[in-house]
């Protein structure tokens, strides 16, 4: 695609003030000297380490090492290419986006990604078309018919069905013009043999309903797959593996239809059929996961389009359910979201209540959910005797990750107090067990984001210290470029002397903020991490004058560190004359440059 030119970038990122940004996501920023702290949006945490700093605009957290600029915040917050978040910045901002210098391997990814949607969104229509028409997915219409749902439902939620010879898909898929190759990384078919690619292809879903999945913006990105006969291999629904363009850890069933309708609430169901029931029925802000349970990721989307931050957990009434319905709830009580839980009579989920009681009745329940621990009392003590003191201790015991989850400390100590009340406890006892669960050993989630977290670039002391004067001073910066070759015998190999390379070469405007922030966005995340880190360090009363004495030392250890080489070269029995007098020409340069380096 058309590159960006940094001009253009630079001027979003001028227009753009970080702290308006990152509060217009609902995040609570409270001032922190010159700065601005915060919970961090990218991992659950306890005590704020999210730091924002309107003076040098950009973002960086203390705990899991994320960081960045606008562009960099919005692209991590909402999941989008670089280009997506540059352009919605823009818009805010009322800046064209002129495009130019043509970059041939990003436009062959752009080119992979749209074939794949197209080929989901082409094939959820050619199967749409089969079960509406062809005689052989009769079967799977009267399968609607006996769940109450009728063509208007189908065609609104374009549901399809793949034939049960699924050589009519394939046939489709190249008269369609898809190639083998991208039948499989839809992940729609499978080599029929990994070790014989001639074999052909297997189709996942043969004789299967299909539910299209759609990403926010409506494109369909994968399929769920519910089977109709009861002696068919594999689960109930079987849904498309993770793709490029597919990431069931951040995909809700049904939030492209829910996303304008989840200002005061959401309601979180478990199936595709639960989503569909309540959205027939009036209901249209429920969504639902994907194969998968609620993650923090799903927590953090929910988050974003709840401007209430409440969401009503719709599961259903078995055991199962609710083991689901806690688990949800830690994922979604570390983002501080109001969780509210309805609780569906014995034997029913949210299909099928709304066809037994009606839709009317349906929304009462969801109106009428209660707090997430009013609930959870309620459930165990149909399991437990709650008036028996050892039962109280353990049930206590049991809550407590769930009261720790709490990111709002407020929230915290309100429930602290309401389960007290409940099971006869005194609060102080409830803190204390409270306290004892945050010091127990990290769940898996929490070991998984612990090592997701970003691992900055190690970079030696002296050139870490060149890289963030040369960003924060044009004369260090200019003084650098001025002594590359002096700078470079000394940097040679060391960690960090890509980086400072490269600051060196692209030599941003330090002067203007938008500037090195555009520098910090073309790096790696972990080269933006260490020069973040760098950066926040305090800078010296004279940055010219602590520049010049680092290079000093990097000059003189790079001197010694090649007349050592030098030596070693001529102790060696192989070295001809002509090359033993070409070393000691080079020694006796050496030796020149570091005695004039030390007399200046």
């Amino acid at each position: 695609m058309p590159r960006i030119p940094d001009e253009i970038v630079q001027q979003v990122l001028g227009a753009t003030d970080i702290v308006d940004l990152i509060a217009s996501y609902g995040l609570d920023l409270k001032r922190a000297g010159a700065d601005f702290k915060t919970h961090c949006p990218f991992h659950n945490e306890k005590t704020p380490s999210f730091n924002v700093s309107p003076g040098r605009q950009s973002y960086r957290c203390f705990g899991c090492g994320e960081g960045g600029n606008a562009v960099g915040f919005v692209m991590s917050y909402e999941n989008l290419p670089f280009p997506e978040a540059l352009r919605k910045l823009a818009s805010r901002a009322n800046i064209a986006i002129e495009e130019a210098e043509y970059d041939p391997e990003e436009d062959r990814r752009r080119r992979r990604l749209s074939r794949l949607k197209l080929l989901h969104n082409q094939a959820a229509r050619f199967m749409h078309s089969l079960l509406l028409e062809d005689p052989a997915a009769e079967h799977a219409r009267q399968y609607l018919k006996s769940r109450g749902y009728n063509r208007e439902m189908t065609e609104r939620w374009t549901v399809g069905w793949m034939p049960q010879k699924t050589s009519l898909f394939l046939d489709w898929a190249r008269e369609a013009g898809f190639t083998g190759k991208e039948l499989l990384h839809s992940g729609m078919t499978k080599l029929k043999d990994e070790n014989n690619p001639g074999a052909g292809l297997w189709v996942r879903f043969g004789d299967r309903l299909m539910f299209p999945i759609h990403n926010e913006r409506g494109d369909v990105i994968a399929f769920s797959g519910r089977k109709l006969r009861e002696e068919q291999g594999g689960g109930k629904y079987i849904n498309s593996p993770e793709t490029p363009i597919f990431k069931k850890a951040n995909v809700f069933f049904g939030l492209h239809k829910a996303i304008r309708h989840m200002k005061d609430y959401a309601v979180l169901c478990e199936g595709q059929l639960d989503v569909i029931a309540c959205h027939e029925a009036g209901v249209e802000n429920a969504v639902a996961t994907q194969g998968t349970a609620c993650t923090s990721e799903h927590a953090r989307l929910l988050k974003r389009y709840t401007n209430s931050n409440k969401v009503v957990i719709c599961y259903d009434s078995d055991t199962a359910g609710h083991d689901a319905a806690s688990k949800a709830f830690l994922e979604l009580a570390a983002y501080g979201m109001d969780v509210r839980v309805a609780d569906m009579p014995v034997g029913e989920d949210p299909d099928s209540l709304v066809k037994s009681a009606g839709a009317d009745a349906f929304r009462s329940l969801l109106e009428g959910a209660a707090g997430f621990f009013d609930y959870r009392l309620r459930y165990l003590s149909k399991e437990h005797n709650l008036e028996d003191p050892g039962t109280k201790a353990r049930v206590a015991r049991e809550l407590a990750p769930m009261l720790n989850a709490l990111s709002d400390k407020n929230a915290q100590e309100a429930s602290i107090n309401f389960v007290a009340t409940r099971l006869g406890l005194g609060p102080d006892g409830i803190r204390q067990t409270v306290v004892e669960a945050s010091r127990r050993p990290l769940r898996q989630r929490d070991r998984k984001e612990e090592a997701d977290t970003v691992n900055p670039t190690r970079v030696d002391r002296e050139l870490g210290t060149l890289a963030a004067l040369a960003l924060q001073s044009h004369e260090v910066l200019d003084f650098l470029c001025d002594q590359t070759e002096q700078l470079l015998i000394g940097a040679e190999g060391r960690d960090g002397e890509n980086l400072l390379r490269s600051i060196l070469t692209s030599r941003p405007d330090v002067l203007q903020s938008a500037a090195v922030n555009t520098f910090l966005q073309r790096q790696t995340r972990e080269d933006r991490a260490a020069l973040l880190a760098l950066l926040e360090e305090p800078t010296p009363q004279n940055p010219l004058g602590a520049a010049t004495e680092i290079l000093g030392i990097l000059a003189e250890q790079g001197i010694l560190r090649e007349l050592g080489s030098l030596g070693a070269q001529l102790k060696s029995p192989d070295v001809t004359e002509v090359e033993s007098e070409e070393i000691m020409r080079k020694i006796t340069e050496l030796q020149r440059i570091r005695s004039e380096a030390k007399n200046s």
